[in-house]
């Protein structure tokens, strides 16, 4: 009788195990799904009237517990951003929807579907990329983001940029005459504005140096060169050939401008194999006793952008030289293009 008592207690707890499982199966909902109410995740006792694209929320009702899918508006909720029980269902928004306002929501569940009337609202225009940084007049650009939805107007600055098409994912538009400022994106919802100014203040040299300036080398060669050999944008790029020691890449305004509004040279540089390692020196105005600065070319076969305050160069009022020393003693090539003041 000892030996049998372990294999009664067993057989016990197994019966008792089944019974368990079988009251929960009993237990399941069986009524067509109900929902009385939304709300957010901190504040689970107030009924929201609406919210956002992307949110997450709380659906509250009854018989939820089988939801097999959450529709919003016709875009459903990703299976991995909802969890159900019989009275709740937590669940993150799509981040994109049909409508501005009128997104009712619908939860299938294994027993039947409701649908709820609710408003979800698209929120502000959100920004994030503009490609390319840089147009001309007549140049396409696209706006990466979200929300852009009942587009209301594009500008660049001050200007309107005209609308070659719009998704509430992109737009695409035409660079206006004006071709620098922030860009800003407005739809019914809101506004929002580039973080990064587009464009450029004042060039000097994209595709071809800018009136009244002209190139004024010593101890060094240049050509302009088009693609295939390395060109930042557009169609053109300087090609430097500093044939000598201490050559120095320099260009000349010949009547000098104000700086008055203007902040910074920019300019990007291309170096070949040869130029890694070497140092220029950036300068103005025909003379570096004011201030300069040193640049050591750290990589071969890429574009890097450099964007120099002009308060390092001194307390300069006026711009009439514009000056890349090669300041290594040594011989290179490398390239140059988008001379700019911003």
């Amino acid at each position: 009788m000892k030996n049998l008592k372990p294999v009664v207690i067993s057989i016990f707890a197994l019966a008792m195990l089944f019974s368990c499982k079988k009251n929960e199966v009993s237990k399941e909902n069986t009524a067509p799904p109900q929902v009385s109410s939304v709300t957010n995740l901190t504040d689970r006792g107030t009924a929201l009237t609406f919210c956002d694209f992307g949110d997450w929320i709380i659906i509250k009702g009854s018989g939820l517990s089988t939801t097999s899918k959450i529709d919003f508006n016709g875009v459903l909720a990703a299976d991995s951003l909802f969890y159900a029980d019989d009275s709740t269902i937590t669940v993150k928004i799509p981040d994109i929807l049909p409508d501005v306002l009128n997104n009712p929501i619908t939860v299938y569940t294994k027993y039947g579907t409701v649908t709820y009337q609710f408003q979800i609202k698209q929120p502000a225009p959100v920004i994030n990329n503009i490609s390319p940084a840089v147009g001309d007049p007549g140049d396409i650009v696209t706006i990466a983001g979200l929300n852009f939805i009942n587009l209301v107007n594009v500008k660049i600055g001050d200007a309107d940029a005209e609308v070659v098409s719009s998704t509430p994912t992109e737009i695409k538009i035409k660079v206006p005459s004006v071709s620098y400022g922030y860009i800003s994106v407005q739809t019914t919802s809101g506004q929002v504005q580039s973080s990064g100014i587009f464009g450029f203040k004042y060039i000097v040299y994209t595709d071809a140096l800018a009136s009244d300036w002209i190139y004024s080398l010593y101890s060094a060669g240049y050509q302009v060169v088009q693609a295939p050999s390395p060109v930042l944008r557009g169609t053109s790029a300087i090609k430097v050939l500093y044939t000598t020691a201490w050559g120095g890449f320099r260009l000349k305004k010949n009547t000098a401008m104000s700086l008055t509004g203007y902040s910074s040279l920019k300019f990007s540089v291309y170096g070949e194999a040869e130029s890694v390692g070497k140092k220029i020196r950036v300068f103005l105005n025909n003379s570096s006793s004011t201030g300069y600065k040193d640049i050591t070319i750290t990589e071969s076969g890429k574009w890097i952008t450099y964007e120099i305050p002009l308060s390092q160069f001194g307390n300069l009022a006026t711009l009439n030289y514009i000056e890349i020393k090669e300041f290594s003693g040594k011989t290179h090539t490398m390239y140059v293009d988008d001379i700019v003041l911003m």
